[in-house]
């Protein structure tokens, strides 16, 4: 039972990764009315989005202190081993989450029509080019799509 809860950790934390897509929005979002800026796109990389390693650590320090207590032999050696079982599983459970959660995206360097320049790092798709014309669209998240105009 223990060892299929510890198993079952990495799967349920390969869910949480955060969607950075441009194409996606919250339900909170839908309604909203966002400012758009039209620019042109300077500078475009490659980025990692590190992961999250919010829920892992708990997770992984839950399921390691009721496997480490079913070690011991009586109640001194259960304490300690669900002790141990904390913070290796709290551990583990961390490095787990942040592998699971990272990916890749791309940040963008705009340069708008009134001269301002600005940095968003969002998923990779759409990936826009150099001298691609876009519109910047604020909001939480704030989001760069290529601008129907062209």
């Amino acid at each position: 039972m223990n060892k299929a809860v510890l198993l079952l950790i990495p799967l349920l934390l390969s869910g949480c990764a955060q969607d950075v897509s441009p194409n996606s929005y919250s339900v909170g979002s839908v309604g909203e009315v966002n400012r758009t800026i039209a620019g042109i796109v300077i500078s475009a990389r490659a980025v990692n989005i590190k992961g999250t390693t919010a829920l892992g650590g708990s997770t992984g320090a839950l399921a390691g202190a009721a496997a480490g207590s079913a070690l011991g032999g009586g109640v001194r050696s259960n304490i300690i081993g669900a002790v141990g079982g904390a913070v290796v599983g709290g551990i583990a459970g961390t490095v787990v989450e942040n592998s699971a959660t990272k990916q890749m995206g791309m940040e963008y360097v705009i340069q708008t029509t009134n001269g301002n320049m600005m940095t968003i790092v969002q998923g990779i798709s759409p990936a826009f080019t150099v001298g691609t014309k876009v519109l910047v669209l604020y909001g939480s998240p704030s989001r760069v799509i290529q601008d129907p105009r062209v």
